[in-house]
């Protein structure tokens, strides 16, 4: 089994408090592991030392095999934040095209038509995002994330706001990636049963990983 995601020793202060206390965790290929904490546990703060967002001051961190360097990272890992900036002007078509450039590749059309019918996009493709509801904005940055195609996907509370039908549609698609290894920051108990494998809990600036049926039975016992 190859790791993709791989934490060695990492630990993290503000002002002399510490969040993130000699963390370590491996993530597999294929694993959909959940990011889990109570508020401030340091679930934001693990996830920006992991894109590099934020320096890492100790430890060592690898992606797909490769130090997360910021000119490397994203050759591997796609990320949607919790609030995805988009072009409220520009069409769901063209918010795909230009957030393709980036990728430093050539466009490829067919490419953002199969993921904009993937996230159930196509019939507003040619709409302004700005008439788009928050389910649609948050299946339109999936797709987006999805075009990339990198082998590690990071979500930060993918559903947050959603209302049930809109939370369904992007718990499906996101356990209908095969071959994707994901780290999905959540504090909803039923969207991780339905869509993780494993579990990433942070606690008081530890970290501990469980497969998800030892998890459950954890939580439901009381114990987290």
């Amino acid at each position: 089994m190859q790791t993709m995601i791989q934490i060695d020793d990492i630990s993290h202060a503000y002002d002399k408090k510490i969040v993130l206390h000699n963390i370590h965790l491996s993530i597999e290929k294929g694993e959909r592991c959940a990011l889990v904490g109570r508020n401030g546990a340091g679930k934001s703060t693990l996830i920006h030392l992991l894109l590099n967002i934020m320096p890492l001051k100790k430890g060592k961190i690898t992606l797909a095999g490769h130090p997360n360097k910021k000119q490397t990272w994203k050759q591997f890992v796609s990320y949607l934040p919790e609030k995805f900036d988009l072009y409220p002007h520009l069409s769901g078509y063209e918010n795909m095209q230009f957030f393709a450039t980036l990728s430093n590749k050539k466009i490829e059309p067919d490419k953002i038509n199969e993921k904009l019918k993937l996230v159930s996009l196509w019939n507003a493709k040619d709409a302004q995002v700005k008439g788009y509801s928050k389910g649609m904005l948050q299946r339109l940055g999936l797709a987006i994330m999805l075009y990339y195609d990198t082998d590690i996907i990071i979500l930060d509370e993918p559903t947050s706001g959603l209302d049930p039908i809109g939370r369904a549609d992007i718990l499906k698609i996101i356990t209908s990636l095969t071959g994707k290894t994901i780290l999905m920051a959540s504090h909803h108990m039923s969207e991780i049963e339905q869509v993780c494998t494993h579990v990433a809990y942070l606690d008081d600036g530890k970290m501990t990983k469980y497969d998800i049926e030892d998890f459950l039975v954890k939580y439901k016992e009381g114990a987290m």
